[in-house]
């Protein structure tokens, strides 16, 4: 792909060269990125125009068929610094030093880089804990009361715009990136965790409330509140894209609040912290993935004991993969795998809950939601402050741990799903998000998890380990292969579990080398490799430093300074529907004016002109002017005079 800075004496490049230099230059007046006249700021605010709250230029907006030298320009034009190589320096450099560093010294210095991640893991859990459970419920809040308010009729696009993808096709997007290896993983072994060898500190020291208790924990940990963290990021930057026209990228959704600034160092700052969270919660996903595969591999006798070299060459293989599936795009790619992922996802789940038991699995199923509708609340805020070490560590292994994972992969979902999301209404958004992949996650853990603890609990009960307790990445592979056709179902886990892989690596590459690249959609390809090669290897320097315990605190690590990101993008979402309510409201105003005024001057003669007429006939017959008043007045005193002179009276004139 040719450089777009490159001097080649074409219309394109001499234009996208003298608006470099024109967006270079400091500007005293409006530029290209606020309202097109004056009167149409009037025509639509209250009050003071506030350009952030206006609608860019329709001649700014990046339209699908926008090569690549005119979507460059009209970044530039919105003050996107783009270098050679159609990247922003000041985004990827940073950037790719920071993940560089902290895979090669976990690749060179496995020992000493895991004491390092666990002392900053310690510290977070002890001090930042309470803070991790707070903006995570506040999260969920606010997702709902902006859901239903005012603001839900606002559209995620153009007032014509209507949803890109069918409903199926964006829950599946939505469901394979959002989620995706974590429900085959913990599928099985979170709720049998919590049923046996793991109760949550404080819990009643009973193995069927224990049972209960940990299917309604499950669903805290996969239903609204991952969503949430999801819909708050992916609502604000979809408002920003396809509605106000602004790049893909996570700097845009605090536009409303930061203003000019977001274009400056601190836009900067934002997306560099975007993208190793990204990173940071794909490597974790990966290093779970591979581990599972291996244990399913092992299960169906493909491979003996293995090693963490083994789990390396894995990585290397699918992340290969995952890079192909990467330069395809949305549409092509990561579309067709969605489909086919959840197709496949589908029968494995309904296999169980036809060859397991199925009676007892539905019967979980409501009895889960109802125990979880009671105590969302305590769950969503229990920071185990009565529990002292125990629950403490407890927290950190379980509920921290996914506060951070989620967090970490929200700028990953969070664009990714916006830029599906076109012309969905906010209403729409939110239900669609929160509800259906909540519902299908409750239902699925309750299959998969039900399962396990029926034949713990009620079966065979030979799932824990005497020594390691719930292997996570084995236990799945036990119930399989207890059920008919066990052996058939494992491996279309496996299968599962490698597209799952894929998806995540190829979605995470491609919105990572979109925020590297000032919000272009059309990366370059050799940075979309870098970007799927890097993950790679952050997923190998941490499974070597520490395996399991290492992944998790990474994404537990880099949530913190993103956590906070969110909240400002909570703020800076109210404050720009703000404005576009009261936008919408000043039209609507307009539109009722003119339609009373059209009524009034087509339909005045027909139902009020003969009325009116006649009224001021009357009037005028009823009025006179100040000539007959004075001749009035003046004749009156004439006949008084008269009649006083024929009595012998006089009068005032006499």
């Amino acid at each position: 792909m040719s450089d777009p800075n490159a001097d080649d004496g074409s219309a394109t490049g001499q234009q996208a060269g003298a608006t470099a230099e024109a967006d270079s230059a400091p500007t005293t007046g409006a530029d290209d990125t606020t309202a097109s006249t004056p009167s149409e700021t009037e025509h639509y605010l209250i009050g003071e125009p506030d350009p952030v709250a206006l609608h860019l230029p329709e001649k700014l907006h990046i339209g699908e068929g926008d090569s690549d030298a005119e979507i460059t320009e009209k970044l530039r034009r919105q003050g996107v610094r783009i270098g050679k190589g159609m990247i922003a320096p000041a985004v990827f450099w940073p950037a790719l030093i920071i993940i560089v560093a902290v895979a090669a010294l976990a690749i060179a210095l496995p020992t000493s880089t895991g004491d390092v991640i666990s002392a900053m893991q310690g510290w977070v859990v002890a001090d930042l804990g309470w803070y991790y459970m707070l903006v995570v419920g506040l999260f969920v809040v606010f997702a709902i009361v902006v859901g239903f308010s005012k603001y839900g009729r606002i559209r995620l696009g153009k007032d014509g715009d209507r949803p890109e993808f069918n409903v199926f096709s964006w829950f599946a997007m939505l469901f394979a990136a959002g989620m995706g290896i974590g429900l085959v993983f913990y599928g099985v072994a979170e709720p049998l965790t919590y049923a046996t060898t793991g109760a949550k500190p404080g819990w009643p020291d009973n193995e069927i409330d224990d049972a209960k208790l940990g299917m309604a924990q499950t669903f805290v940990h996969w239903g609204l509140h991952p969503w949430a963290l999801y819909a708050v990021l992916g609502m604000a930057l979809a408002y920003a894209i396809h509605r106000r026209g602004r790049p893909l990228s996570i700097r845009w959704a605090l536009e409303p609040l930061l203003g000019r600034f977001v274009k400056g160092w601190a836009g900067d700052v934002i997306d560099v912290i975007a993208i190793c969270g990204t990173v940071f919660g794909i490597a974790t996903s990966l290093g779970l993935g591979v581990q599972q595969i291996s244990a399913g591999l092992k299960h169906i006798g493909v491979v003996g004991e293995y090693d963490n070299m083994f789990l390396v060459i894995l990585i290397v293989i699918i992340t290969f993969l995952a890079t192909a599936s990467v330069v395809s795009g949305v549409g092509a790619g990561i579309k067709w795998l969605s489909n086919i992922n959840l197709t496949m996802a589908g029968i494995l789940l309904v296999t169980v809950l036809v060859l397991g038991p199925t009676l007892f699995l539905f019967q979980n199923f409501v009895e889960s939601i109802g125990v979880y509708l009671a105590n969302v609340f305590d769950m969503t805020f229990d920071i185990g402050a009565y529990t002292g070490d125990e629950g403490a560590e407890w927290n950190s292994s379980w509920t921290l741990f996914y506060w951070g994972w989620w967090i970490s992969w929200a700028p990953f979902v969070g664009v990714f799903i916006a830029r599906i999301s076109r012309g969905r209404t906010v209403r729409e958004f939110i239900a669609g998000v929160l509800l259906v992949p909540s519902i299908v996650g409750f239902f699925w853990f309750s299959v998969m998890g039900g399962t396990g603890i029926h034949r713990q609990i009620f079966g065979t009960g030979d799932l824990v380990d005497p020594d390691e307790g719930v292997v996570a990445e084995r236990v799945l592979f036990d119930v399989l292969g207890d059920l008919p056709l066990g052996a058939v179902m494992s491996v279309i886990a496996i299968i599962v579990v490698a597209i799952f892989f894929i998806t995540s690596s190829d979605s995470g590459s491609l919105v990572v080398d979109m925020l590297a690249s000032g919000g272009h959609p059309n990366p370059p390809l050799w940075s979309r490799v870098l970007w799927a090669l890097m993950e790679g290897a952050l997923a190998i320097g941490l499974l070597i430093a520490g395996g399991l315990g290492a992944l998790q605190a990474g994404s537990l690590l880099t949530a913190l300074p993103f956590s906070i990101i969110l909240v400002l993008v909570c703020v800076s979402t109210l404050k720009a529907f703000g404005k576009e309510a009261q936008r919408t409201a000043a039209i609507e105003r307009a539109a009722r004016f003119r339609q009373v005024g059209e009524y009034l001057a087509d339909d005045f003669d027909e139902y009020l002109g003969d009325k009116v007429d006649e009224r001021i006939d009357y009037r005028i017959t009823r009025t006179r002017g100040i000539g007959d008043r004075m001749k009035s007045r003046s004749g009156g005193t004439r006949e008084l005079r008269k009649s006083g002179r024929d009595k012998g009276t006089s009068t005032p004139a006499d």
